[in-house]
Order: structure tokens, then C-alpha cells, then sequence
């Protein structure tokens, strides 16, 4: 470089970076913080479940954790003068509701009584096998083509890999069985719902819609587990209080808020990852808190499972 053209450098005006870019740079950043809250928090969910259990009964705790969770949802979103769902909508969010809270959530935390925390999170690995089935069923869904079949059949594979040996009629087999087809059905429920949601509810209403289906879904859960004379069996404990705490605040309202931040940023298979990697953090926490038995056989039904998934197509994200 020449003594002008150095000259000429100093001289020349410093233009700032565009602020576009900065901007975006730092909504990237914030992102990536936000996708690796979702996979941390969303992935401790098993083990905060299984420890609320030790006292709380299935739907108490699922219901209290909602509850509370869509009402801070609320008050933060009219903190933020932001409006809620229209009424007419409500009636339409309670059916989602039911479907993503009640048997999506509902579900998980009966299924838990039964299936370790670790395994929990493997089984719940079926969630996109059960997304693309009932989007095919809807009117106007994607039919099935062979790679998909293919697919579910792999996943399938992997499933029964991963429970037979636990499967046995004697001592607490029944119970396990009970256990498993409860985690399906929590994840055909939650296929159902969140395909609903993706036919309804607007971009613009996605974090109000959350805070009704949260509130409403906690409300009908409450109310099942006192029909089911669940108080009565209720306890609480600073263990399990915390444990239902974590769940509502961290698992519920940190977890779906840094999951729509991500999901607005990033692109959706890059999001939808923690599908992957909830089950590896789960199935660690469970075995180092709680003494939970790790086996090879659910590395292997893991990957089997991941094949099956990747052949069906890219994971769809799941809620915990």
C-alpha cells in the first residue's frame, strides 16, 4: 500500500455497518441461544415429571403446571399490550386444548407413573410418525407414499426393539404395556392437535393461542384428577413443589418462548433437531438422578428410530 493510498484511508469517512445486518447478526445469535434453551429445558421435562410424581398424582400436576403456565402467558402478553385470540376463537383453542394438553401432556405424565423418564423420551421419539399418519388422514393432507410407509415401518422396528424385553404379563408388565400405549396415545393427540393448529391458528396469534391452550387444557386436566379423587392422594413436598415449578416455568413459559423466538429465525429442520436431541439429555438426567437403568438396546432402538424418522421426512417439532 502506498503512503497515499494510506493517507487517503485515514481520511476517508468511517461508514457504519448497516444496521439491517447488525440486526439480524443478533437475532441470529439470540436464536441459536433460544433453539439450545429449547433442547436443555424441553429435555429436563421428563425428570422434573418423574419427581412431581413421587406425591402429585398424574393430572393434578399436569393440570397445575398448565394452569399456571397459561396465566403468566397471559399477563406477560398484556404487559406487552398485545391482544389475545378474539373470543369466537376460544371455543375452537379448548379443542386444541384437549388434544395437546390433556392427551399430548396428559398422556406423558400418566405414561410416567409406569416407564422410566429416559425410555419416556425414546418412545416419544414416534411423534413424527404420528404427524405425517394424521396429516394424511385430514382433508386435504399429504398422502402416503411408499418411502413413507417405509418409514414407519423402521420406527415401528424400533419401538418394539426398544420394549419387548420389558414386555412380560408377570409382576409389573401389565402396567409397563398400560404405560407405552398411554405415551402413543399422548402422541396421537398431540399429531391431531398440532396439525389443527397448523390448518387454524394465524402466525400472528401463535404465542396468545399457546397461553388459551395451556389455560384451558390445564383447567381440564384439574378437573379430571379431582373426578378422579386425586387430591386425596396428593402431597407436597419442597422436591416436588420445584419439580412443578421448573415444570410451569421453565418447561412451559421459557421452553414455548424460546421455541417461537428460534422457529422465527432459523430455519424449521433446524429447530425441529431437538426431537433428537430431548431424548439424549433425558435419558442421561434419568440415569444419573435417578438411577434409571441405561441399556444398549435403547441406543439402538434410538437410531433405529432417527432412520425411521428420516425416511418419513423432516422431524416436526413436539411441545413437552
Amino acid at each position: 500500500m502506498t503512503r497515499l493510498s494510506q493517507i487517503a484511508d485515514l481520511e476517508a469517512p468511517r461508514l457504519p455497518k448497516p444496521v439491517a445486518a447488525t440486526t439480524h447478526g443478533r437475532s441470529q445469535r439470540r436464536a441459536w441461544i433460544a433453539w439450545a434453551a429449547v433442547c436443555f429445558f424441553w429435555g429436563t421435562t421428563y425428570l422434573g415429571i418423574k419427581i412431581g410424581l413421587e406425591t402429585i398424582p398424574p393430572f393434578l400436576l399436569g393440570g397445575a403446571r398448565y394452569t399456571l403456565a397459561g396465566v403468566v402467558l397471559i399477563v406477560l402478553i398484556k404487559a406487552r399490550t398485545r391482544s389475545l385470540p378474539a373470543f369466537s376463537e376460544w371455543a375452537f383453542l379448548a379443542v386444541l386444548g384437549f388434544f395437546m394438553i390433556v392427551l399430548g401432556n396428559g398422556g406423558v405424565v400418566w405414561g410416567e407413573q409406569f416407564v422410566p423418564s429416559g425410555l419416556t423420551a425414546v418412545v416419544l421419539g414416534t411423534s413424527p410418525f404420528w404427524m405425517v399418519s394424521v396429516n394424511a388422514l385430514m382433508p386435504g393432507g399429504e398422502r402416503l407414499h411408499a418411502r413413507q410407509w417405509l418409514g414407519l415401518v423402521i420406527g415401528f422396528a424400533g419401538i418394539v426393539f426398544l420394549v419387548w424385553p420389558e414386555i412380560s404379563l408377570a409382576g409389573g408388565g401389565r402396567q409397563f404395556i398400560l404405560g407405552v400405549v398411554a405415551l402413543e396415545i399422548a402422541c396421537a393427540g398431540w399429531a391431531v392437535g398440532a396439525n389443527l393448529t397448523r390448518r387454524h391458528v394465524l402466525p400472528r396469534d401463535v404465542l396468545g393461542a399457546a397461553a388459551l391452550q395451556m389455560l384451558f387444557g390445564g383447567l381440564m386436566m384439574l378437573t379430571i384428577g379431582t373426578t378422579a379423587g386425586e387430591w386425596s392422594r396428593a402431597a407436597i413436598t419442597p422436591r416436588t413443589f420445584t419439580a412443578w415449578l421448573y415444570l410451569a416455568i421453565f418447561g412451559s413459559v421459557v421452553g414455548y418462548a424460546a421455541f417461537s423466538y428460534a422457529l422465527q429465525h432459523l430455519p424449521v429442520a433446524i429447530v425441529s433437531l431437538h426431537n433428537f436431541i430431548n431424548p439424549v439429555i433425558a435419558v442421561a438426567l434419568g440415569s444419573l438422578v435417578l438411577g434409571e437403568p441405561f441399556h444398549s438396546r435403547m441406543l439402538l432402538a434410538g437410531v433405529v428410530i432417527v432412520i425411521g424418522i428420516l425416511v418419513v421426512g423432516p422431524p416436526v417439532a413436539r411441545r413437552t
